[in-house]
């Protein structure tokens, strides 16, 4: 008789575990983290925004408005009008703070007056905002603890060459009182762009993956051979969200010039860099991004990247239709 009443105990506990097991956990508030846990493919893009006086060409540049200078509202407006994007991109503060952070600023504020949550079932951001920080150098903690004051849910690392470089900046995604460097106190804007008090902020605000509750999630460029030459150490720091090859930065380091002076791109070189990277994601079970296009958003997604981010407008709009439909990711299903 025991022996029986045992025996039910145990039947009793397990599916008892298993129910528990099968209740769904609640979605996180950053989008980007279900996605990056659930292994499905991730679609950025860069916000759209006025060219800046002086500032970088390239991806920046294209991402920028054209024609009369728009206001942070219309811009926030536009941005949150295109369903497709899993998150909005900023990059114009890898240069530094100095004449970046006031702009991007207006444009958080905006967004959050736009309304970027939904409250059904849960609360949850429907585009959650996703900046370049400052290069690793002394003193650049401070510039991250300024900047995921403004409400972002990540933060892109360039030009990353050392594992403790890397170890120090995801440290500044955490609170003290989690083990970072982020003071517990100063919190700025952010609680309020997430919609939350700021005990709650405090709770949801840590780095995802190291806790599967967090909300900010670490992205890594490697674009240097220096990067490159120690790519394992760094793919091998806990805490990595994404692992992404600088593809436009890698391009020119793979080129020359040739006596015509024109930029000769030495193509095998540049591709076995971005599969160097490719390579480290897969070995350290890290998601690793790319910046897509139209034309090579299917190829990459097959190689086995995951996380993407395109130029605002119609070109950045196809790839990520196309990203969508490949992945059978269709805006309603998500």
């Amino acid at each position: 008789m025991r022996k029986s009443l045992i025996v039910s105990g145990v039947g009793i506990a397990l599916v008892s575990g298993l129910a528990l097991s099968q209740v769904p956990r609640r979605p996180h508030l950053n989008p980007v983290v279900d996605l990056l846990a659930q292994k499905k493919p991730v679609f950025g893009i860069y916000a759209p925004r006025n060219a800046r006086p002086g500032g970088r060409g390239g991806r920046e540049a294209a991402a920028a408005s054209q024609g009369p200078v728009r206001q942070p509202l219309e811009l926030a407006r536009e941005a949150i009008a295109y369903k497709a994007a899993d998150y909005l991109f900023d990059g114009s503060m890898e240069g530094g703070l100095v004449g970046a952070l006031a702009a991007f600023a207006a444009f958080a504020q905006a967004w959050q007056q736009v309304g970027p949550l939904s409250r059904s079932p849960s609360p949850r951001l429907t585009h959650a905002l996703f900046v370049k920080s400052p290069a690793l150098e002394p003193g650049v903690a401070a510039d991250i603890y300024r900047q995921l004051n403004l409400g972002v849910s990540g933060l892109m690392f360039p030009k990353v060459e050392s594992a403790e470089a890397l170890r120090q900046a995801l440290a500044a995604m955490r609170f003290r009182s989690k083990g970072g460097t982020r003071p517990d106190a100063d919190l700025g804007d952010a609680p309020a762009r997430w919609g939350l008090s700021a005990d709650e902020y405090r709770r949801k605000a840590d780095l995802y993956p190291l806790n599967p509750e967090g909300e900010l999630v670490g992205w890594v460029i490697v674009e240097s051979k220096v990067g490159l030459a120690n790519l394992r150490q760094i793919a091998a720091v806990p805490g990595i969200g994404v692992l992404w090859p600088g593809a436009g930065t890698l391009r020119g380091v793979f080129s020359t010039t040739n006596a015509n002076g024109e930029r000769v791109v030495d193509q095998a070189a540049w591709e076995a860099a971005i599969q160097q990277v490719l390579a480290a994601c897969k070995e350290f079970k890290v998601p690793c991004g790319y910046p897509a296009n139209a034309d090579d958003i299917e190829m990459r997604m097959k190689q086995g990247f995951s996380v993407f981010v395109m130029n605002w407008g119609e070109p950045g709009f196809k790839a990520i239709d196309i990203g969508r439909r490949a992945s059978n990711r269709t805006i309603t299903s998500q």
